[in-house]
């Protein structure tokens, strides 16, 4: 399921139109977005729990000339499953 198909699903399941359900699917999208940039974490009891970690700086190979290179410390963001979430996918 992409994002449009996304928007139409809870278009049809809340009786509103796709416009409305798109503007209410992408600022959501934002506001985790500048939360996850803000370093917080966003939680859905039971859904999941978007988050941040940081990944520490190391030293790689380039695959193509095999020379050593350093790749720099990053945070990336991360989710974790809730338990109903869990439960529903593993039925």
């Amino acid at each position: 399921m992409n994002k449009q198909e996304l928007i139409e699903v809870v278009a049809k399941k809340v009786g509103h139109s796709k416009r409305f359900t798109g503007q209410v699917v992408n600022t959501v999208m934002e506001v985790i977005t500048e939360e996850l940039a803000k370093g917080q974490k966003v939680v859905f009891a039971g859904f999941g729990t978007f988050a941040t970690s940081k990944k520490a700086a190391r030293m790689g190979v380039n695959p193509q000339t095999l020379a050593k290179i350093k790749i720099p410390a990053t945070t990336v963001p991360k989710f974790r499953a809730g338990k109903t979430l869990k439960l529903a996918v593993k039925k």
